[in-house]
């Protein structure tokens, strides 16, 4: 139900007949036809006193106080202020086009805008430029029309600010009204501005935000105020187009064709904009000298300009559905219109208009003039008040027709009084004669009015809404880039870098753009490395990338690996491996300057491998958009997911040159996988040639295998280490008893206390034992052995398989095997068979020019065999930096980069010699098969004298196919088993 706003009389009879056709005007306005007229109140009879006159007045006024309440946009004249009717009239026109009109801001919308009565306005106060007839002889009509566009030019088409029109807008004022268009949140700009703000609000920080936002109040203030002082595509504005093809101008124009604007022709346009320009000036100048003609022009040209920006405000075809928003008319109130105030003239100019222009405009007007004013002006056809629109009512017609009923006959004659014919008559003019007894009766019928309501429509665009719409943009934004800040590495609502991904807070997937994934990862190598953290290895990969020039040719070459864990201390593996990355980059990069360079982009697999799959699925993506990445090195942890990741990055064409990786069905199954480490069986095969020595020495020696079990970790190597180990006892002699297990604790420690206490229990105790686990859990099976009774005192021998090598006793690392104890484990890197002594050094080199300025180098700890550095004992530096270089000189052909597809080809048929661990080649080698001449070593670890010996068994080299065989020894001789190679 709608809000009651007011309620009250009038006093006079004649008032009830008035408001209730006034009320329907209003309130009827969208299902009326879409006419307003100009209703003009007059009292029937001449009243010397001026009391029917001032009765006439008051019914006026009743009306517009029981309206304005509603939020009805309305404006009251009195009169104009000039010193004759035609000064006054244009001073009226200009009173409702530049000054605020009643309720605008409590309206159903937006105040009104008049952008071409501003322009009339604009070439008014560019008009004296013209001159006046007296000065025409001293100037030719060019030389004033040039004239009149420059001042028009400094003016900017548009009105100036000061009183008189002649001097330019107050700078403060106009950078105020910028800075306010910029901040506005219901404008365009203002909205953009604040949703920029709140974007980098939640992506770097308050300071990001206020200098990015100091930054774009500049930028768009100024755009504001370049645009309000020279508007851009003036041409295209309505209100030029309006004023360069309106037919009421034609007739001043020397050539009169409306076609001589297009939108697609300014040059053409902005001649008849500054043709009709100098004629409507000339024209403002000879009104101001008394031309009744002209003045004539003028009022009808600034009347029209009223209705056509107000026709403009009703627009039914507009975006912002200005006409379903504004239901009710404007409404303007003439209390008092006479011939001496510009009233009369200024009602009959919109009649004019009107009919001359047979447009429908919006405007309703409710004006009083006296019982002795004539409608027409003296000397018209119908001297007498006009009574309709025939002009031609009797006296008794007159009170023959209430108000209502005047309104219905009125709309029904209009068109015909529009007719050239009837032209004595005021067809837009609705006169109501009130009667004497109407005006002198007092009569206390109550009327009331209700607000006006604002349709659906108003949501849009509307600040309350716009509001609303911002502040839940505002939180959808942050909410979407906290999202996408929690989802990717450098995840933001705009432009994320969905090349890596969080999971379970590790940054997974490739680190492009600003991506680090060692950053502050203060891990430091090994031995003569001590001092080079993960992180500075990782900024020594992004300067070389970042030194390669858009125009050298490169290729990209993609580390997969464990590289972010927990601990810091876990990312070990990743650090070494990545080291033997960057030790090829920049060899091949800056040592010895090749003319394809190599980018490296490191890929991270999670802490123990664990987001493989994802990781995978990224690397795959990026090489479908960046066609020189040719391949991906590392991939050295066997995973349960490890042959579906390597599949996906089959799928996207690219080889993958593994590490580490000893899986022993990865070559079988996959046709672009290509390993560097001797395979799980690999292995076995050569401690069977030690453990068949043992198990030779002593009849019916029993042997048990103890694998750690497969839980979250999705570890299979320690599932087939415990496969092939068992094999390998059975096969070398040993009487094997039954397999046990561990699993690890909620802290990740093995729970190996049972499963030994059972091994050691057992009688009798097994002479041999395979461990198919991790290095972290050696230690601990080393306590357990030395402590539980049954084993403590006895002479066992472990085997185990490669994972041990990583290990590096002499930096710290716990480990004390028990004195009648024997290790055996597995290296895949047999650099002192290599032997490849000028890379040790080089890498040392290239090495200690990334410790901070000023810092001290440790040096290597013995230069004659510098593979035994604990910077480089692991093997996994090594293995990497000859995985780089066997991708990278298949990536090219005569110093060209190659594709990936051509990379995977020459894989197969490119030997490559004098690496740190031999000479790596997949020729011959085909697809779905072992692939063989892996190099390995196996060592012997003892504890003696209180402290760690390893001591090589045998090996081979990589690139070498020759088998191991066990010599025979002296008769009844107990010394350490031994191997040599063929």
């Amino acid at each position: 139900m709608r809000r009651q706003v007011w309620s009250g009389s009038a006093g006079l009879e004649a008032a009830d007949a008035v408001f209730e056709l006034m009320r329907r005007l209003i309130d009827g306005f969208r299902a009326n036809p879409p006419v307003t007229p100009l209703v003009v109140l007059q009292a029937a009879e001449e009243d010397a006193t001026g009391t029917l006159d001032r009765r006439v007045a008051q019914v006026v006024e009743f009306v517009r106080q029981s309206q304005q309440p509603r939020g009805l946009i309305a404006k009251q004249l009195d009169g104009g202020g000039g010193p004759d009717p035609y000064s006054s009239a244009v001073d009226m026109v200009r009173q409702l086009c530049e000054h605020s009109w009643d309720n605008q801001r409590r309206s159903q919308y937006k105040p009104f805008a008049f952008p071409r009565s501003r322009l009339l306005r604009a070439i008014e106060q560019a008009a004296p430029e013209v001159g006046a007839e007296a000065s025409t002889t001293v100037w030719t009509a060019a030389e004033r029309r040039e004239r009149l566009v420059r001042r028009l030019g400094e003016l900017r088409w548009r009105p100036g600010g000061g009183p008189d029109g002649g001097e330019g807008e107050r700078r403060v004022p106009a950078l105020a009204q910028g800075v306010g268009a910029v901040v506005n949140p219901s404008g365009f700009v203002g909205a953009l501005f604040i949703a920029c703000l709140s974007v980098l609000l939640g992506e770097g920080g308050w300071r990001t935000a206020v200098w990015g936002g100091a930054l774009a109040l500049a930028g768009f203030g100024l755009v504001h105020l370049l645009a309000r002082s020279a508007p851009p595509l003036l041409w295209l504005r309505r209100a030029s187009r309006w004023f360069a093809t309106t037919t009421f101008l034609a007739p001043l124009s020397d050539r009169p064709e409306a076609a001589d604007w297009s939108r697609w022709r300014p040059a053409k346009s902005w001649e008849a904009i500054r043709g009709r320009a100098f004629a409507v000036a000339q024209q403002v100048v000879a009104a101001q000298a008394g031309d009744a003609t002209a003045r004539q022009l003028h009022v009808e040209l600034r009347v029209l300009a009223l209705l056509e920006d107000l026709r403009d405000n009703f627009r039914p075809r507009a975006l912002d559905l200005r006409r379903r928003k504004r239901t009710v008319p404007p409404v303007v109130y003439l209390p008092r219109a006479t011939e001496e105030d510009g009233g009369l003239l200024l009602l009959r100019t919109i009649s004019n208009v009107r009919s001359r222009r047979s447009e429908v405009d919006p405007l309703l007007v409710l004006a009083a003039i006296p019982a002795a004013a004539h409608l027409r002006p003296p000397g018209s056809a119908d001297p007498a008040p006009s009574a309709g629109p025939a002009g031609g009512d009797s006296e008794d017609e007159e009170h023959a027709f209430g108000a209502d009923a005047r309104y219905q006959r009125w709309v029904t004659d209009l068109n015909a009084g529009q007719s050239p014919g009837r032209s004595a008559a005021l067809p837009w003019i609705l006169r109501i004669p009130l009667s004497s007894e109407e005006l002198r009766h007092r009569y206390s019928a109550q009327h009331s009015t209700h607000r006006i309501r604002r349709t659906p429509a108003w949501l849009l665009w509307s600040r309350p809404c716009l509001a609303v719409l911002l502040a839940l943009g505002l939180g959808a934004g942050f909410l979407g880039n906290r999202h996408m800040a929690q989802r990717y590495c450098e995840g933001r609502l705009l432009g994320s870098n969905t090349d890596s991904r969080l999971y379970d807070g590790e940054c997974v997937g490739v680190a492009t753009g600003s991506v680090r994934l060692a950053k502050g990862n203060g891990l430091s190598l090994y031995g003569a490395g001590k001092g080079v953290t993960f992180d500075a290895v990782e900024r020594a990969i992004r300067a070389e990338n970042a030194a390669i020039g858009p125009e050298d040719d490169h290729v990209t070459i993609v580390y997969a690996g464990p590289v972010t864990a927990a601990d810091p201390a876990d990312t070990r593996k990743g650090l070494e491996e990545i080291t033997g990355v960057y030790l090829h980059q920049h060899y091949t990069n800056v040592s010895t300057d090749q003319p394809t360079k190599i980018k490296v982009l490191l890929a991270n697999g999670g802490e123990h491998m664990l987001h493989v799959l994802p990781m995978a699925r990224r690397i795959a993506d990026l090489a479908r958009r960046d066609r020189s990445v040719v391949g991906v090195v590392g991939m050295g942890r066997n995973t349960t997911e490890t042959e579906r990741a390597v599949r996906i990055l089959k799928g996207a064409g690219l080889p993958v040159v593994s590490t580490t990786n000893s899986g022993s069905d990865l070559a079988r199954r996959l046709s672009n996988w290509f390993g560097l480490a001797a395979t799980d069986e690999e292995q076995a095969d050569a401690l069977r040639l030690v453990a068949g020595q043992l198990a030779a020495r002593e009849d019916g020696a029993r042997a048990v295998v103890l694998s750690r079990a497969v839980g979250s970790e999705k570890d299979r190597y320690t599932t087939e280490q415990a496969r092939v180990g068992r094999e390998m006892l059975v096969e070398a002699g040993f009487a094997p008893v039954s397999a046990r297990t561990y699993g690890l604790s909620s802290q990740g420690e093995p729970e190996l206390t049972d499963p030994v206490g059972d091994i050691c229990g057992s009688e009798p105790v097994p002479k041999a034992l395979y461990f198919a686990g991790r290095v972290e859990d050696v230690p601990n099976l080393m306590a357990q052995l030395g402590s539980t009774p049954g084993c403590s005192g006895r002479g066992i021998t472990v085997f185990t398989g490669d994972d041990l090598a990583k290990s590096n006793y002499d930096e710290g690392e716990s480990l004390r095997i028990p004195d009648e104890t024997t290790l055996y484990h597995f290296a895949l890197a047999p650099m002192g068979l290599a032997a490849a002594t000028g890379f040790y050094r080089d890498a040392h080199r290239a090495l200690t020019a990334l410790l901070p300025a000023g810092s001290p180098s440790a040096e290597l700890a013995d230069p004659a065999r510098p593979w035994d550095d604990a910077l480089f004992s692991s093997g996994q530096t090594a293995l990497a930096y000859s995985a780089m270089a066997v991708l990278y000189r298949a990536s090219r052909y005569q110093d060209a980069p190659q594709t990936a597809a051509e990379t995977w080809a020459d894989l197969r048929w490119r030997a490559n010699p004098s690496l740190p661990v031999g000479t790596v080649s997949f020729a011959g080698s085909r697809p779905y098969a072992d692939q063989e001449g892996h190099g390995y070593e196996i060592v012997r670890v003892t504890y003696e004298d209180g402290e760690m010996r390893s001591v090589s068994v045998c090996g081979r080299r990589a690139g070498s196919d020759r088998k191991l065989t066990a010599p025979p020894g002296p008769e009844g001789a107990e010394a350490h088993t031994v191997c040599r190679l063929q």
